[in-house]
């Protein structure tokens, strides 16, 4: 230790040159790469930011004729039909109703393919499943609308007398929400599973050890440590499922309804938009910029549930060394 000591103090006495850590030469390309990486978080920034803008002028214009209050709590919308009235409540019930009935599909649907795919299936098994799985997020939502219409509902109409009554309706939150909650399936799957398969291996041959079962490992080990994900992950679906269209659309109908019902037609928020923003009323006129403010209140919730997704996931995130 000593000579070597010795050896690198001659070697600096000398003037032996010191090794640089940076590059010889710049690196152009990686600045160049640097900049588009940030050029596309600014662009993602002006984006949020342009859509703000854009919505907050009709809006006030909208707020300077109706309430604030009567907009946010009236139960009946009906602002093209006279007599005029703007309570979003019943939009924002149809809305919940139909997120509802898709999250009761969707969550243990999901999670229970995401507990398989990382605790049960062999690799091969995944490698296969897994990219299946992701590919029902790629089919058009136009094709879940048309299944939820065409498929969906006429199932219902068969099964539903024989047990709770009276026939639904053609139109119904129901069909509508079972479509929705196969189309963000794939979402709370993939994501789950990720979470999952990051737990360390030791985590699992330490639950082993002790003699747990695979079920109990999976369920009392992997599963409460990838919470975070898993938290994420069914929030990010409910995102999903709040700002669908043409589901609703074609499968829920358009009728407000102030109801939490599953047999019944309801009208959804994005499907009132979709509805009226077809050019057929002037844009200067007072049912126009309702558009503006329910996109604005949509626009709100859906940040409210990514905020509470980012402050569930550091709440519940664990860090392995």
């Amino acid at each position: 230790m000593e000579a070597r000591d010795a050896i690198a103090a001659s070697g600096l006495a000398a003037g032996t040159p010191r090794p640089r850590l940076e590059a010889a030469r710049p690196r152009y390309g990686e600045r160049v790469i640097k900049a588009l990486l940030a050029l596309c978080a600014v662009l993602s920034i002006v984006t949020t930011v342009a859509i703000v803008v854009s919505l907050v002028g009709p809006t006030v214009e909208f707020f300077r004729e109706v309430g604030i209050f009567d907009f946010l709590f009236g139960t009946n919308w009906s602002p093209t039909i006279s007599p005029e009235s703007y309570g979003v409540l019943p939009l924002v019930i149809g809305t919940l109703s139909v997120t509802l009935w898709g999250l009761i599909v969707a969550v243990p649907v999901g999670l229970g393919a995401a507990i398989y795919l990382s605790e049960y299936a062999r690799p091969r098994v995944r490698k296969l499943l897994k990219p299946t799985l992701e590919v029902l997020a790629g089919v058009p939502t136009v094709a879940f609308g048309f299944f939820a219409f065409s498929f969906v509902t006429p199932v219902i109409q068969d099964i539903w007398p024989g047990f709770l009554g009276d026939e639904p309706n053609v139109f119904n939150a129901g069909a509508a929400g079972l479509a929705i909650g196969l189309l963000i399936v794939p979402i709370i799957a993939s994501i789950s599973e990720d979470a999952m398969s990051a737990v360390p291996a030791g985590l699992r041959e330490g639950a082993y050890a002790l003699g747990a079962s695979k079920m109990r490992v999976a369920l009392r080990v992997v599963f409460p440590a990838a919470l975070s994900g898993v938290v994420a992950s069914i929030v990010l679906g409910v995102s999903r499922a709040v700002g669908e269209t043409l589901v609703v659309l074609m499968a829920a109908g358009n009728t407000p309804n102030l109801d939490l019902t599953f047999s019944e037609s309801v009208q959804a928020i994005t499907a009132y938009i979709g509805v009226v923003a077809t050019g057929d009323i002037s844009t200067q006129s007072l049912e126009y910029n309702t558009i503006f403010a329910v996109g604005l209140l949509l626009f709100v919730v859906t940040l409210g549930m990514n905020l509470l997704s980012i402050r569930l996931v550091r709440r519940y995130r664990e860090v392995y060394e």
